[in-house]
């Protein structure tokens, strides 16, 4: 939480620390707000100082004689390589709070008593002054008990933060773990969105057809549906980081199997009598070439989908490790969104390559009927 306004930060900040308090479920609540207790701060009077003949430099060496003591030189001792300071201040006695108001100053005048110019008030103790981009400001920080997720709570804390009605000089930044989901969050979508854009490039250079390349495209999107099924089924959370990464691995198998299902009906339809006999023989011919391509996947991802592993130079078997946790979402990711692509590819496919070839008949139709149905102008016999 940051502001120029230091005391409206410091109004507000203690009312987001309630919210902080009242939320169930986080722990080790903390803040950077000043400690308790008050410090002294004295405001020199400059114009009223002068008259007197006295300004700031002369106050400040006058209090340093009742706070840590005037410096006026240093010593080394003979068996010393260190030297120590010469300071020289008033006796314990008065070393007061109170004396700082009865303080008298040597002036061209004479004594003079420094509460004539000078002011002492009270302010809160500030151990430690954090500013970003020139603010002010204040950090709270919290963890979350075991079970729970951090993105449930930054939520909730969100929306008490937006019933306060703050204003719009203060600003409330969430870092930490929010912050890494957004910053992985974007660095998925990109490499995602370059991912397809040079895939669709190379497709189309391949297939030289917009729309086989909106065909297996289409298909890589409609394969993160199974992604979400499997965590739903499973009831995984998506993990930005290794569900997002096992999508974008996910992409290219799908693509692959498209490729070789597109390819082989290309190559049929040059000599199949119809489109229909072309996409059936295709499904015939590719069927077992793309199970067999999600059998092998599938069955090698099974075992770190279930957390279990094998070290074959101990001999054991090893369930539920923090590498294997680690690991487990990216396995979960590309076994269920790669067997709902199955059957995207050997359903979805075919039907939209018949599809193409029906809205083609009915468009070739059309024109066909509208050509037929145009009858000449009548010409006159003097034409």
């Amino acid at each position: 939480v940051s502001s120029k306004n230091t005391r409206l930060l410091m109004d507000t900040a203690p009312r987001i620390r309630d919210i902080y308090e009242n939320i169930d479920g986080l722990i080790n609540v903390d803040d950077t707000l000043p400690l308790p207790g008050i410090e002294w701060q004295l405001q020199v009077d400059r114009s009223e100082a002068a008259k007197f003949g006295a300004d700031v430099t002369l106050v400040g060496e006058s209090i340093r004689l009742i706070t840590n003591g005037l410096r006026l030189g240093t010593y080394r001792p003979d068996d010393s390589e260190d030297e120590i300071d010469i300071v020289v201040r008033y006796p314990e006695n008065y070393r007061t709070v109170r004396q700082l108001d009865e303080i008298r100053i040597e002036t061209q005048g004479g004594l003079v008593p420094i509460s004539n110019f000078v002011y002492r008030e009270p302010i809160q103790t500030v151990a430690e002054v954090k500013r970003t981009d020139s603010k002010r400001t204040v950090t709270f920080t919290a963890g979350v008990q075991p079970g729970i997720l951090s993105g449930d709570k930054v939520k909730e804390i969100k929306a008490e933060i937006e019933t306060l009605n703050l204003d719009r000089s203060i600003d409330v930044t969430f870092k930490g773990e929010e912050l890494d989901a957004e910053e992985s969050s974007n660095f998925l979508f990109t490499a995602f969105s370059i991912s397809m854009f040079l895939m669709a490039m190379i497709l189309l250079a391949e297939f030289n057809s917009f729309y086989s390349v909106a065909l297996i495209l289409s298909s890589v999107i409609l394969s993160t549906i199974g992604v979400f099924l499997g965590l739903l089924i499973t009831g995984s959370p998506f993990i930005l980081t290794m569900s997002g990464v096992g999508i974008i691995a996910l992409a290219g198998i799908v693509v692959n199997n498209n490729i070789v299902l597109l390819d082989t009906f290309f190559r049929f339809r040059k000599t199949a009598p119809t489109t229909f006999d072309a996409v059936l023989r295709t499904g015939v011919e590719r069927l077992r070439p793309v199970f067999l391509t999600t059998a092998t996947t599938v069955l090698g991802l099974i075992p770190m989908a279930m957390q279990i592993g094998v070290d074959f130079f101990n001999r054991t078997i090893e369930f539920g490790s923090p590498a294997l946790q680690f690991w487990r979402h990216l396995a979960t990711s590309i076994v269920f969104g790669l067997i709902f692509a199955t059957v995207l590819t050997l359903v979805f496919t075919p039907a939209a390559l018949m599809a193409q070839e029906r809205v083609l008949n009915w468009y070739k139709g059309l024109r066909e009927n509208k050509n037929n149905n145009q009858t000449p102008l009548p010409i006159s016999p003097a034409e």
